[in-house]
């Protein structure tokens, strides 16, 4: 990579496959979620991510690009980090974990959206900075609501 077009590209793969990645994730996050409120932000979440990924090939479209993926090590290690989760954690440090475990997905995409939608701009890719903008406050409401969540119920102890 040597161009911030390059670059771009690159992230947008790598986006697209964490994406995908999520997809099968989270149905594990709410199967073992105990709280029915937690089961219920995971369902919602993988709805809207789909929908995300079809926001996503438009954007591939839009570039002028194949939308395909590129293997992402850093969502292969947060969704590790929620299996293993799942595996040692019981009671209220399971759902206080997963619920940590998809904030920390979250930030990661909400970092990695923001600086797509600013290169987007600076490319003069303006369809892609649109469609990267509703993607980026998506993301931005589910943290919101996760955060939330956190607050008013999960976290009780």
């Amino acid at each position: 990579m040597k161009t911030l077009a390059d670059l771009f590209e690159h992230t947008l793969k790598d986006v697209y496959y964490a994406e995908n990645a999520i997809t099968k994730a989270l149905p594990k996050i709410a199967k073992a979620a105990k709280s029915a409120k937690l089961k219920e932000a995971a369902e919602e979440h993988l709805a809207e991510t789909k929908g995300q990924i079809t926001k996503l090939k438009q954007v591939f479209k839009a570039v002028g690009a194949n939308p395909e993926g590129e293997k992402c090590d850093a969502i292969e290690g947060l969704i590790k980090e929620a299996d293993g989760l799942v595996e040692e954690a019981s009671g209220v440090a399971l759902d206080a974990g997963l619920l940590a475990a998809c904030q920390a997905v979250e930030h990661y995409e909400i970092a990695r959206y923001g600086s797509l939608r600013e290169w987007a701009k600076e490319l003069g890719y303006d369809e892609a900075h649109t469609l990267l903008t509703e993607i980026l406050d998506q993301e931005k409401a589910a943290n919101s609501k996760l955060t939330n969540l956190a607050i008013t119920s999960i976290n009780k102890v």
